[in-house]
């Protein structure tokens, strides 16, 4: 296995990097949710793709300012089920939101005020973000207990990340995919031959 994000620059860049891996993974995992939806959802889907784009940027420009280097997304992440209708959209982005609150989790323990209060305020929106979908209160957000949106599916895959790099980067803070769009609606028939390969929030891209 590879060193945890950012690991050579000190536990605080490391959990950033852990921090930032969620973060790709739910731009991707959003923009998986917004090609199976419409209207009101498709809204919501492209409010939460937008969000997490941005605390995904400012994750990678703190990296950096610590002496770090960012690690890069991987060109696919694999879903723990298939995402063929509204319904498995919005299970999908539960289970999304779900995870990123546990991947900020060891990032809201640092030494550093500014960077707790980062991890908090970056769990409560996606806490926020999970009860908007789903209006549910389980357990404790980020804390073991039902898992709203895996009932019905296996832990996602924990492989290592591709060594395929994105093809552009943003100009004003090194993210990889400035030319995003946002998610767009897409056909039943496009869902049904353009499935992920395998992983979410708390694992890495596929391809190992």
């Amino acid at each position: 296995m590879s060193p945890a994000p950012g690991s050579a620059a000190g536990p605080s860049v490391a959990a950033l990097g852990r921090a930032l891996s969620a973060e790709y993974a739910a731009v991707y995992a959003y923009g998986v949710v917004g090609g199976r939806t419409k209207g009101a959802l498709l809204a919501r889907a492209t409010a939460g793709f937008d969000a997490h784009r941005a605390r995904r940027d400012q994750l990678r420009t703190l990296i950096t300012q610590r002496g770090g280097t960012p690690t890069e997304p991987g060109p696919s992440y694999g879903l723990p089920f298939e995402v063929r209708t509204p319904s498995d959209a919005v299970r999908l982005a539960v289970l999304v939101e779900q995870r990123v609150v546990t991947a900020y989790l060891e990032l809201a323990a640092d030494r550093d005020p500014a960077l707790r209060r980062l991890a908090a305020l970056a769990a409560q929106e996606s806490a926020t973000r999970a009860y908007g979908w789903q209006p549910e209160i389980g357990a404790f957000p980020g804390m073991p207990g039902r898992d709203t949106g895996s009932t019905q599916a296996g832990p996602p895959d924990t492989a290592e990340p591709d060594t395929a790099q994105p093809d552009s980067g943003s100009p004003d803070s090194g993210s990889p995919d400035s030319t995003e769009t946002g998610p767009t609606e897409t056909s039943t028939t496009e869902a049904s031959t353009a499935q992920p390969e395998a992983g979410l929030p708390d694992a890495a891209p596929s391809g190992s």
